[in-house]
């Protein structure tokens, strides 16, 4: 079966610093990966070159067998590359009915029309409602999204993302920043969407019980290097990840 996503030699130097060394990977529809590793280890580095914010120094990414590795990330996130990151990447100034409207809105083809008033499009907003319903925000629909906590932001991120409809989810580190009571929201989200079977799920996470939890497979990275792939208890048990990622040394 012909991946959906794929990395061959992927690599990326910054002067003599090899950040991400030559990574060969590949991720099939209704999969969910999760890429771990120690702070610096180039998950993010990684998911930055997928998705097209970086320029890879060498190798190639491969997008249903179709190599997209000269193309921007706004032509990246077309093809079917939906990408969520640490930090909200949201418009501000809007309400949150708003932001998801313009996700709708590009999905669609229409454009991204500010200063169409909303109610002549009312399929668009309906859709865009719709999404809000999927992670419980219909109720801030008309707040601006500078009302909103760290946790609705990123909420409001997945709305988007689900707007876009993408065939792969990117979610770099999604719980970060949230509080308890925030992170069962989103990581019920992400599960739905793995459960649906017809998407591809990345996830750089560090916390290794929301990893246990929804990883079918778990890809560690170190120092740049692809050190273990696998299912999640073999990849966590092995000595190369109890050293690299957890600091303990097997026993001699």
């Amino acid at each position: 079966m012909q991946p959906v996503l794929e990395t061959r030699d992927l690599t990326i130097r910054f002067g003599g610093q090899v950040a991400v060394d030559a990574v060969s990977l590949a991720f099939h529809k209704g999969t969910l990966t999760a890429i771990v590793g120690p702070n610096g280890a180039g998950k993010t580095t990684y998911f930055n070159l997928i998705s097209g914010q970086l320029r890879a120094s060498a190798g190639d990414v491969f997008l249903r067998g179709e190599r997209i590795t000269g193309l921007p990330a706004p032509l990246r996130a077309r093809r079917g590359l939906g990408r969520a990151f640490q930090l909200t990447n949201l418009f501000p100034d809007l309400s949150v009915l708003e932001n998801v409207r313009l996700a709708v809105q590009a999905q669609s083809g229409v454009g991204l029309q500010f200063f169409q008033p909303a109610d002549r499009r009312t399929d668009l907003i309906d859709r865009a409602r719709a999404w809000l319903e999927e992670v419980k925000l219909i109720h801030r629909q008309h707040d601006p999204v500078t009302a909103l906590s760290h946790g609705d932001q990123r909420k409001l991120e997945v709305a988007m993302m689900l707007a876009l409809e993408p065939e792969v989810f990117m979610f770099d580190e999604p719980t970060a920043g949230m509080s308890v009571d925030e992170v069962p929201v989103v990581l019920d989200l992400i599960e739905a969407i793995a459960q649906r079977g017809d998407k591809t799920v990345l996830l750089v996470e560090h916390k290794m019980d929301v990893v246990r939890r929804l990883a079918h497979r778990v890809v560690v990275l170190h120092q740049g290097k692809l050190v273990a792939d696998g299912e999640p208890a073999e990849v966590v048990a092995s000595a190369i990840v109890q050293e690299a990622y957890l600091g303990i040394r097997a026993k001699a």
